[in-house]
């Protein structure tokens, strides 16, 4: 069976791809490459691809993988449908909800607290002022 998957190229810290068809069971970096049908730079997310040949190996049933999925349906070309489309609206699970800080039960503000202390605190030598004169 073949793959249409992205090979690695480029220098260390800078990489670019190609777009290879090549047997599904070998490494992308290793394995024998039926053909190269176009390249992929990241960086400008430029990519240049030869359409009747990806259509040609599609048609004969080519497996793509998810990103050389994304790259062919921006440049228009058309997909089988037994090809798997990846989510693009894909939600991420959270995990423990009830510990966020949205979930947190609402604490008074630190000005309502700081407006009853100085109230407690005069009524307190009030309070020792009588206790004095008895």
């Amino acid at each position: 069976m073949l793959a249409i998957r992205l090979q690695r190229l480029g220098r260390k810290g800078y990489p670019v791809y190609r777009i290879a068809v090549q047997e599904a069971q070998r490494h992308p970096s290793s394995g024998r490459v039926v053909a190269y049908v176009g390249s992929y730079n990241p960086h400008t997310k430029e990519v240049t691809l030869q359409k009747d040949a990806v259509q040609k190996y599609l048609d004969n049933g080519a497996q793509p993988t998810p990103r050389v999925v994304k790259l062919l349906q921006a440049e228009g070309v058309k997909l089988p449908k037994w090809v798997k489309v990846p989510e693009t609206d894909k939600q991420k699970a959270i995990k423990n909800q009830e510990k966020l800080r949205k979930n947190q039960p609402k604490e008074e503000p630190a000005e309502a607290v700081a407006e009853e202390s100085p109230e407690a605190a005069t009524e307190e030598p009030a309070a020792s002022e009588t206790d004095d004169k008895e």
